[in-house]
Order: C-alpha cells, then structure tokens, then sequence
C-alpha cells in the first residue's frame, strides 16, 4: 500500500456534533474532530450506533452538523447551497453502500454512466468513462449485463465503478462488505487498496475489525466519541502523537467516551 502524499487534508471535521431532535435529544455525533490527508486507506469501526454512519453522512455532505466545521478539499461546506453541495458530492465524493442502490431496468454500463448525471459530462462521454471505469473493476465483459444477471461481488463492483467513474479524489464507503461472503468481500477490499494505490483516498465505514485491521489507519467510535485513533495526521486541539507499540495515539481530550 502507498503512503498517503498531497499537499493537505482533504477532508476536515472540525469539533463537530450532530443533535437529533427528541424527547430526549439523540447526540449522535460528539465534538469529533478529524483530518484526512489525500491518499489515506483509512477505516471507521465501531458497533451499531456508535456514529460512525452518522460520521459518513457529515463527510459526505448527505447531512450537517448541528455545530461544528466540516471542510472537503480545503471548502467549508456551511458556506454552500444546495445545488454547489451537489455538484461537489458529483466532482469530489464516491459512495459506495452496502445495498448496492443500482437501477435493474438499466445495464451495467447505464448504472456506472448515472454516476456523472450530475457532474455535466455529456451523454457521449458518460458512456465512454463508465466503460472505463468497469474496465478498473475488471468489469468491462459485463457492460451490457443486467444487475439481476450479477453475483454480489460483481454487483458491489458495479456500485465502485460508479462511485470512481468521474475520479473523484475521495471514495467513502459504507459497510461495503456487509451483503458479501468472506471470500467476495476480501476480493472487493483487495480491489478498494488497489484503487488507493492508484491515488483514491478511501475512507471504509464498518463494524467489522477484521476489514479495518487491512488499513493503514483506524478510526475507532463508541457512543458518538472518537476514542482511537492511530495515525499521526495532525488534528485541531488534538495532542501530539505518541510512541507505543501500535502506533496510536490518544483521543482528544474530551473524547475519552460519555461521562
């Protein structure tokens, strides 16, 4: 796996918490602070309502925060409407979900294609980068296939393809091994590190340790609190790292878990 490079984060959660209204409130987000630098293959673990997709969804701007600062690319999010909100998500953001989320009526080739509707790429070139985009899946024989014709695995490749198609500089992805057996699922991470390799930073959403024990940096979650977190990637009003066997660091302060 390659190092991560660039010349800065490119996304940035700056003391972030995400309140839903309730009787009583739902904080699923605490003051989580976190900087990814361009060409990270990094994970977020932790169990079901931790916050993890709650941290997906602020990342990708599929939702806001209730306070706090979230940058993509050096942008501040906040400052943006709806419609520059998503023209960044179609220039800058792939998902990948575990549900797959592809149109049955459509071919492959039509499903990976969909992924620059938003981006003002005319038809023409949209089905010329979707053939290329199934081609770095290893996909490109099933271009005139239907979903419904596909294995999970292929289908979840299908999913890939549309979320890199306008080779967009992060890929988040959200228990992309969730509806796979074990030995599709390590054949799809083996394809997401060979996608970080060629300069995608990735980001995996997932409960599981042994998915995340394949990154080169952890994120660990628990009750809306970011409490580990491996690398050494400089975090605002976070402590310096630390030597120690696993490399880690401790959280921020305020991080520790609820009181």
């Amino acid at each position: 796996m390659t190092a991560a490079g660039g010349d800065g984060p490119v996304l940035e959660l700056d003391r972030v918490s995400k309140v839903y209204p309730g009787q009583p409130p739902v904080r699923a987000l605490d003051r989580a602070s976190l900087a990814v630098a361009a060409g990270e293959l990094m994970a977020v673990v932790g169990p079901s309502g931790s916050g993890k997709s709650t941290l997906l969804h602020l990342m990708g701007t599929l939702d806001t925060p209730t306070v706090g600062t979230v940058r993509v690319t050096g942008i501040d999010v906040a400052r943006m409407t709806d419609r520059e909100l998503a023209g960044l998500r179609a220039a800058r953001i792939g998902f990948v979900f575990q549900q797959f989320f592809l149109a049955e009526h459509q071919s492959v080739l039509g499903n990976v294609a969909d992924g620059l509707l938003y981006a003002g790429v005319r038809r023409s070139a949209r089905r010329r980068l979707a053939a290329a985009a199934l081609d770095r899946v290893g996909l490109a024989h099933r271009a005139g296939a239907r979903p419904v014709q596909l294995s999970g695995g292929e289908r979840q490749r299908v999913a890939i393809a549309r979320a890199i198609v306008g080779r967009p500089p992060v890929l988040l992805a959200d228990e992309p091994t969730g509806n796979l057996d074990s030995g599709t699922g390590a054949a799809l991470l083996a394809l997401l590190e060979e996608l970080n390799q060629q300069g995608t930073t990735i980001i995996i959403i997932t409960h599981d340790h042994a998915v995340a024990a394949r990154t080169r940096r952890r994120i660990e979650m628990l009750d809306g609190h970011i409490i580990a977190d491996t690398s050494s990637v400089p975090v605002p009003g976070q402590a310096a790292a630390v030597n120690g066997a696993s490399g880690g660091r401790p959280a921020r302060p305020g991080q520790e878990g609820p009181s």
